[in-house]
């Protein structure tokens, strides 16, 4: 076996086709997906049961776990799918990997998903050429699902052909006989040749063929394919290198589960591979083992005859022939139980395995959170924490959680102001402007779905039996919701005033900066305030609504004020009209926040109005 240098390039770019397919394919989904999916996730994993029979499923039918939590991995991504969702999903998916693990061992073949990849190509592209956009979002997305199935494809054409090579194993055997260091050890292979071919289900495979020629035990194929379990992680990692905070929670959720099930199976390795050894006899497919026994017998006693049995090329008329070909029909009849000996194991690890993480599902995301923090605050995804697509408790109820995300929605919009004061004072044309201002866009775009999702799910709330009170909260949390919305539109217009300043070469002086820096102030008071009286709707402080009111007051007199100065600034040449053009532009867009902070108050008036009559 040769592997080229051209060959490591090709394996370098069927990873980065990997990659690209996952990101096009998760900001697709963000676009096309909308609240619908969402919903439609959301009630497929409303609880642990759901969730593992989904993953379950999935993986079941397209016969790859690693792809399933791909798609998983991108859901998490595009904010459609929270993580603890994503780990009863993750859990289903590690069971349903092993339904491949019998379509092997039992017929021999998997069903190549790749092989769809450039038919749904060319249906996707015509919806790219669609005058709507979300038709154009769904071509995004099925083309970056195929592309996804493509790097796999092509990942495993690139990488060295260890399957149809299994002679690089046979110095193995010089190791099989260390009794547990050995479990140890094939269990590292396991990992690494799994890691190497990103398929389980061709280590499997090779397990099979190691296993057939007499190389290893059944303990030792047991260990060679829990390893497998591990190895099998690489895939979603990879996926997940190029998606944000969530999505790398959820693969490390990937390998956390495969890790401690290897722990815990290692513990009890010999008494469990044992039982599966009886398991498989009692059910009537005989000895696992036997065809080890067999195969390691005829070598020694019968070494000729061993030389030629695993010779294709011996002729008919050979006089080992006929002898060859009765070996191998008795040793195809063992491959069998051996083939459905290692299957069994590796079902009832993954139930066993399921069954002890299933319950532990809030547990193992604190985990996950703590192993991979949030570097800043505001790295934390924008995934709705009380509210989901599930089915509603009572109406009345479900008004209070929406309340919920309502301020939490509010709090994350109120970052945005600082993000916007921050832009103002980086270097412009830095790679630091550049990211903060993506970093506004990817805000506003998110705060867009939260809108629509708070929105759908109070309106669903509407549609229960309600009291007058309870109808005019939702029409006034509807108000608030929207008028959240307009804030997180004019942060993203402040950063592209200053992205306009920036590409013209105006310049701003110290004292523009200074009046700048304490609209920002006013209106970020003013921010604070609202998201204090969104805290506790049942309980609202007059004194906040009256110190509001007095905010927007503030905010309108010192626009009011640098407006007038600007012109004589102007004309006294103190700074250049165009610098003058984009100071207003601020400053006006500013007010317009100030604006719609005092529409939010409002709103919480007419809530508190009914309360405390």
């Amino acid at each position: 076996m040769s592997y080229s240098f051209l060959d490591f390039l090709g394996l370098l770019g069927s990873i980065g086709l990997f990659l690209y397919g996952m990101k096009v394919m998760s900001e697709g989904l963000q676009k096309a997906a909308g609240d619908r999916l969402r919903t439609i996730l959301g009630a497929m994993t409303r609880n642990r049961l759901t969730g593992t029979i989904t993953g379950f499923f999935i993986t079941a039918l397209i016969q790859s776990s690693s792809a399933s939590i791909v798609m998983v991995v991108s859901f998490v991504n595009a904010g459609l799918m929270t993580l603890a969702q994503s780990m009863a999903v993750i859990f289903g998916a590690n069971v349903g990997t092993t339904f491949t693990a019998w379509i092997i061992a039992l017929f021999g073949f998997k069903v190549d998903i790749s092989a769809f990849a450039i038919p749904l190509i060319g249906l996707a592209i015509p919806l790219l050429f669609s005058s709507k956009g979300r038709n154009k979002s769904i071509g995004e997305f099925v083309i970056g699902f195929a592309l996804l199935f493509l790097g796999l494809d092509m990942i495993s054409t690139y990488v060295p052909d260890l399957q149809s090579n299994p002679e690089m194993f046979a110095s193995l055997q010089d190791y099989a006989s260390r009794g547990f260091a050995s479990v140890l050890i094939f269990l590292a292979v396991g990992l690494v040749v799994t890691m190497i071919i990103q398929s389980s289900a061709a280590t499997f495979a090779i397990t099979l063929i190691m296993f057939s020629k007499g190389w290893i035990d059944f303990d030792l194929a047991c260990a060679l394919v829990l390893g497998s379990a591990i190895g099998t992680t690489i895939t979603p990692i990879l996926a997940s290198m190029s998606g944000n905070i969530a999505a790398k929670r959820t693969a490390m959720g990937h390998l956390m589960f495969n890790v401690l099930g290897t722990i815990w199976c290692l513990a009890v390795f010999y008494p469990f591979t044992d039982m599966i050894e009886h398991l498989c006899i009692n059910i009537g497919q005989g000895d696992p083992n036997a065809l080890y026994s067999y195969v390691s017998a005829l070598e020694v006693n019968d070494p000729e005859l061993y030389s030629n049995l695993f010779n294709k090329a011996l002729p008919e008329s050979h006089p080992m022939y006929q002898r060859v070909s009765a070996v191998l029909s008795q040793i195809m009849t063992m491959q069998v139980s051996s083939s459905i000996g290692l299957s069994l194991f590796y079902t009832v690890y993954k139930l066993i395995n399921l069954s002890i993480m299933i319950w532990f599902t809030k547990l193992y995301v604190k985990v996950v959170e703590w192993i991979i923090p949030a570097k800043t605050k505001s790295e934390e995804e924008f995934n709705l924490k009380f509210i989901s697509g599930g089915l509603l408790s009572s109406s009345e109820l479900s008004i209070m959680q929406a309340e919920k995300e309502t301020h939490v929605y509010a709090e994350r919009v109120g970052r945005m102001i600082n993000m916007a004061k921050e832009l103002l004072h980086t270097k412009e044309g830095s790679d630091d402007f550049n990211k903060l201002y993506s970093r506004l866009e990817k805000y506003e775009e998110i705060s867009d779905r939260m809108e629509i999702e708070i929105a759908h799910y109070l309106n669903r709330c509407s549609e229960g039996r309600l009291s007058n009170q309870s109808k005019l909260r939702i029409a006034a949390m509807l108000r608030i919701v929207s008028e959240v919305e307009s804030i997180a539109d004019c942060c993203l217009g402040a950063g592209k005033i200053l992205l306009r300043k920036q590409q013209s070469n105006a310049k701003f002086n110290d004292g523009i900066y200074s009046n700048i820096d304490t609209m920002f102030g006013l209106v970020d008071n003013a921010m604070h305030r609202i998201v204090k009286l969104l805290s506790d709707l049942d309980h609202v402080d007059q004194n906040n609504i009256v110190a509001a009111y007095n905010n927007e007051r503030e905010i309108n007199n010192y626009r009011n004020q640098l407006r007038n100065t600007n012109i004589e600034n102007i004309n006294e040449k103190v700074y250049e009209y165009q610098a003058g053009i984009y100071y207003m532009d601020l400053i006006s867009d500013l007010e317009k926040t100030g604006d719609y902070i005092t529409n939010v108050v409002d709103a919480v008036k007419e809530i508190s109005r009914p309360h405390n009559a």
